[in-house]
């Protein structure tokens, strides 16, 4: 408990920049571990005053809450800011917010069109960071004191060594170099390091090699030792000899001013392995046609070139996430496969 609570102070202070006179809010629900960590015990340790809200999501009531507030430090997830996305620039210009000063987010990747929507419509670039509940605490940061690479989850915090490996059948670990891209794992120990899975202890063993943490997420590191987050290793899409991670075909359909959201899925097909298919939610105003659709495929081409681009693209009014906004790509695919739906005990708006 205690190396807890040292990770979330620590962290609070370097990836988020919380000081004692900030008003500060964390958006995420106290029930999850996120709301927890940095929502209650992170800024108490640092005599933070914190804004507490138990509504549902309301552009309006949320740009509301930032400018009545006063909020200086800003924590809320990339599904979160992409529905303040389509809801528009013109209902956050009618609120000013001159306190906020700093704006971060957690949960899924955060595309860089959302860093840049950031510092178009709220004056700031939105900082993204990369943790789990299995780490304790945010690991790597896009912290206040270095440039952001918009699109990537930023360099690893003082005190944590992270790099990019593989994992041999035989046990050993490989170190991967700059642009390959392997899993991305942690050297132990830290102070916040989970300690099993209650009543797994095989899985939880499974999750260490030779000193490490091996954390399923697949990632790159480019020269300048920023970290890019490729997808989660069971979410990887294998398509023509090709490894394709959602996020990068997510992030290029997120650059067409008619998108507001992507989830990107890998179906079975007899030549290629796996054909990548998109789910699209469009912006208010927007009205999907096979005009639009094609035009959405054919950006996607010219972005990601034909092998990785999407070969299907659906259009649907809302796509399906948890409630601490994680997207259900693996509850797409099920529907998509008239497979099982298996849990879905998280989720958002089940009905």
């Amino acid at each position: 408990m205690h190396g807890a609570a040292l990770t979330h102070y620590v962290t609070g202070k370097f990836a988020l920049d919380l000081h004692p006179n900030d008003i500060y809010w964390c958006t995420a629900d106290p029930g999850w571990v996120t709301g927890t960590s940095y929502g209650i015990l992170a800024p108490l340790m640092q005599g933070v005053t914190c804004i507490v809200d138990s509504g549902d999501f309301d552009a309006a009531r949320w740009y509301e809450i930032l400018e009545r507030e006063r909020v200086t430090v800003w924590y809320t997830a990339p599904t979160a800011i992409r529905m303040l996305m389509k809801a528009g620039p013109e209902l956050a210009c009618q609120h000013y917010f001159p306190q906020l000063r700093f704006v971060a987010s957690v949960g899924e990747p955060l595309n860089p069109e959302a860093v840049w929507w950031g510092q178009d419509v709220l004056g700031l670039p939105i900082h993204d960071n990369w943790w789990q509940t299995e780490t304790g605490g945010i690991m790597i940061a896009n912290t206040l004191a270095m440039p952001i690479k918009p699109g990537s989850m930023g360099k690893p915090l003082p005190g944590v060594e992270a790099a990019v490996v593989h994992l041999h059948d035989d046990g050993t670990l490989e170190m991967l170099g700059d642009e390959q891209i392997g899993e991305l794992a942690l050297r132990q120990p830290w102070p916040g390091m989970f300690r099993t899975y209650l009543g797994q202890e095989a899985r939880y063993r499974r999750c260490f090699a030779g000193g490490w943490y091996l954390s399923g997420d697949l990632a790159r590191r480019d020269g300048d030792g920023y970290y890019w987050f490729v997808g989660r290793s069971d979410d990887v899409i294998k398509s023509a000899g090709h490894l394709i991670g959602p996020f990068e075909v997510e992030s290029a359909l997120m650059e067409h001013p008619a998108v507001a959201e992507v989830a990107v899925i890998g179906k079975p097909d007899d030549l290629l392995g796996e054909r990548v298919k998109a789910f699209v939610s469009l912006k208010g105003g927007r009205h999907a046609s096979d005009g639009l659709r094609d035009e959405l495929l054919g950006h996607a081409r010219v972005r990601l070139g034909a092998a990785v681009a999407p070969k299907e693209l659906e259009f649907v009014i809302s796509l399906p996430h948890t409630r601490s906004g994680k997207l259900m790509r693996r509850l797409l695919k099920a529907r998509e496969l008239g497979l099982p739906e298996g849990d879905t005990s998280t989720l958002e708006n089940p009905a």
